[in-house]
């Protein structure tokens, strides 16, 4: 068997084709039954977001797996393949693997280390959980990937630092103030750069957040998300002696805060700071504003500088990451190439047993004298020599299934001891397994699977 993942990305589609590979919440469920009927598939995770839509799948085979996952995606969407063959990329066993980790770790992300792909990387395992999707790979995998993300943000400072602009300037008035708490603050403009700063603002902590825009309605509506006040732009200058922060992200064309303005409301307020913060272009403050005293003005140039500063940090941090993707990566092929020696375990301990059972019945048969109490320590006495006998050759096949010629190793096992008929009579007695959460011990269930060929990771990528 093979993992194997398709999918498209913000690095090879534009958004306008990214939107129409979207899978609806409310549709998941049947687009994973639709994925597991595909021919070959026999576990499938999906993860959908803005900046990706990714097929995971466990498939039998590998050939021909990549037309399965198109035909899939063009039924699904009712979209010609023609139209998005180009914009995909298939990655097979150990390159899947380190693709779902780097995901999952924010590797991969537009912006690096950001920590919302794994509660959506974790969301999509447990809706294909749910919908009996996944099975005894895909359970461990998954699993894995979120405990390594977990991990990954806790031991390194990846996610510390400021890599957007409008966090940035939240971060930047940290720097001045040391906390926002008691501190007022005015946002001029309501655009999509203003939402996100008012949010980051309101999360740090901020007292009271005034929202200002020549739309008033568009002011009311951003400051009502967050418990803000709006107000007119003519208000909003009236406030500059109250605020003890200021920041502007208009589309004006011209300077939407004069330094006279400034310098008037600085009168009042009696040498208390004012950090002012302008991230709009063309600008929106007046740079003269700088030489005013007590006025601690910066611009989107600082912000930026602070952002790739701050990005050259977490790429120092990534790189630390991507060593514990790799030893990740080992333990969990590993893990694969240990598989199938429980099966076969199993399969010689039921043997042992079953002729220390008869081989006891034969005895007993022939001594109807003993007593119980000596027919339980001959049990005992005998039940200890099988199992010491069997004591070695488990350990070492446990060490030999890990090797690089394990599944030769486990064949060997099997026709030495003639476990053939007892590892049939599991395999039809193995039920579907089934995880009910993503803290399943990493054992469950696995005694009753059947033996399996011992798994492919080689480093392999194919163009879909």
């Amino acid at each position: 068997m093979h993992i194997v993942v398709v999918g498209l990305n913000y690095r090879t589609a534009p958004v306008e084709v990214r939107e129409r590979f979207s899978f609806a919440d409310k549709d998941m469920p049947q687009a994973l039954q639709e994925l597991l009927r595909t021919k070959s598939v026999l576990e499938g995770v999906i993860i959908a977001t803005c900046n990706r839509s990714e097929i995971y799948v466990v498939v039998d085979r590998l050939h021909m797996c990549g037309y399965f996952i198109r035909s899939f995606m063009e039924k699904w969407f009712g979209i010609p393949r023609e139209e998005f063959t180009k914009h995909l990329y298939m990655y097979e066993d150990e390159q899947a693997i380190r693709h779902l980790f780097r995901v999952s770790c924010g590797l991969d992300s537009m912006v690096l280390g950001e920590t919302q792909i794994l509660g959506q990387v974790r969301n999509a395992f447990l809706l294909s959980q749910s919908e009996k999707a996944t099975g005894k790979w895909f359970n461990m995998l998954f699993k894995q990937a979120v405990t390594l993300s977990k991990r990954a943000h806790s031991e390194t400072a990846i996610g510390e630092s400021a890599v957007s602009i409008s966090y940035a300037a939240v971060e930047l008035g940290k720097r001045i103030f040391g906390s926002f708490s008691g501190k007022k603050v005015l946002i001029l403009g309501a655009g999509k750069m203003s939402e996100l700063t008012a949010k980051h603002l309101s999360g740090a902590g901020a007292d009271e957040v005034f929202v200002a825009n020549r739309t008033f309605a568009r002011a009311q509506e951003l400051a009502s998300k967050f418990s803000g006040t709006s107000c007119s732009m003519q208000e909003a200058m009236q406030r500059l002696e109250e605020v003890d922060i200021l920041i502007s992200s208009t589309g004006a064309e011209g300077y939407v805060v004069t330094s006279s303005q400034v310098s008037q409301s600085m009168k009042q307020r009696q040498d208390r700071p004012l950090f002012m913060i302008d991230i709009a272009v063309p600008r929106d403050i007046d740079p003269a504003i700088s030489e005013l005293q007590n006025v601690f003005l910066y611009d989107i140039d600082d912000l930026e500088g602070i952002v790739e500063s701050n990005l050259e940090m977490r790429r120092g941090e990534a790189l630390k990451i991507e060593d514990m993707i790799e030893e990740e990566i080992a333990a969990f092929g590993n893990w694969l190439q240990t598989l199938g020696v429980k099966p076969v375990i199993r399969a010689l301990q039921e043997k042992s047993s079953s002729i220390h059972e008869s081989t006891l019945e034969s005895m007993f048969n022939k001594l109807p004298e003993l007593d119980e109490r000596q027919r339980k320590v001959i049990r005992r006495l005998t039940k200890s020599i099988v199992n010491q006998m069997m004591h070695d050759p488990i350990n070492r096949i446990k060490e030999m299934a890990g090797e690089e010629n394990g599944a030769e190793a486990l064949n060997w096992f099997t026709e030495i001891f003639a476990l053939e008929d007892q590892l049939e009579m599991l395999a039809d007695s193995a039920g579907k397994e089934s995880v009910a959460s993503l803290e399943i011990p990493e054992s469950s269930a696995d005694e009753k699977q059947p033996l399996e060929e011992k798994p492919s990771l080689s480093l392999v990528q194919a163009s879909v």
